[in-house]
């Protein structure tokens, strides 16, 4: 019976000495995927349409194939004549010309108009503020949005956060760089000029303070 025991408590310690190698052996998965904007400057801002906006597509003399659509959360839209359009992440004009190119080979010289109602977005077009902000969230960008304008959405600062150790993470010709960011300079000093653009896909990462 002791023998029996011995074994037994050898076979598990196996087992767990396996689960814990192929554990380990496991690796590591791989980073998150990154979207470049293309938005490059607040000067040259278009907004481009996500999953859950609400698009009504107008076809010029033809109200049988028009219509109000919510995008699917894979990007896409079906109509009365085309299927699974993706229409993620393209301007309303620019779905226009291609919904029009798709028609053309149903109906003669198509005329499209499309609008967007709901504006969320592409996740990737939005700006997340996480860490020490009342209320970290990811926020919708709209044209000409400062960090200014952005501390008021999320609330402001806690008070255990660390404002001037703040930073910014932004995609800068298809690579990721690292900014500083005086945040106590600006809301609590009123340093206007710690106000700085943001722009679609930036990150803003406010730590804790070290007392």
């Amino acid at each position: 019976m002791k023998t029996n025991k011995i074994a037994l408590s050898n076979l598990i310690f196996f087992i767990f000495l396996s689960i814990v190698g192929c554990s380990s052996n496991s690796g590591k998965l791989p980073t998150a995927t990154t979207y470049i904007s293309d938005t490059t400057s607040v000067n040259n801002y278009d907004y481009l349409i996500g999953p859950g906006d609400s698009l009504s597509i107008f076809v010029w003399r033809n109200p049988d194939i028009s219509g109000s659509f919510i995008v699917r959360p894979d990007g896409k839209v079906t109509t009365s004549l085309v299927e699974d359009i993706e229409v993620s992440g393209k301007t309303p004009t620019n779905l226009a010309r291609e919904i029009e190119e798709e028609l053309g080979k149903f109906i003669n010289n198509p005329r499209v108009t499309v609008s967007v109602g709901g504006f969320r977005g592409p996740l990737s077009e939005q700006v997340r503020v996480i860490g020490e902000a009342t209320n970290p969230s990811a926020i919708n960008y709209t044209e000409k949005m400062t960090l200014l304008d952005l501390m008021i959405q999320v609330g402001g600062l806690t008070e255990f956060a660390a404002g001037n150790n703040a930073k910014l993470v932004r995609m800068v010709d298809g690579k990721q760089k690292t900014f500083e960011l005086q945040i106590d300079d600006l809301i609590k000093d009123g340093d206007i000029e710690e106000n700085v653009d943001m722009l679609p896909g930036d990150i803003i990462i406010i730590p804790e303070a070290w007392f």
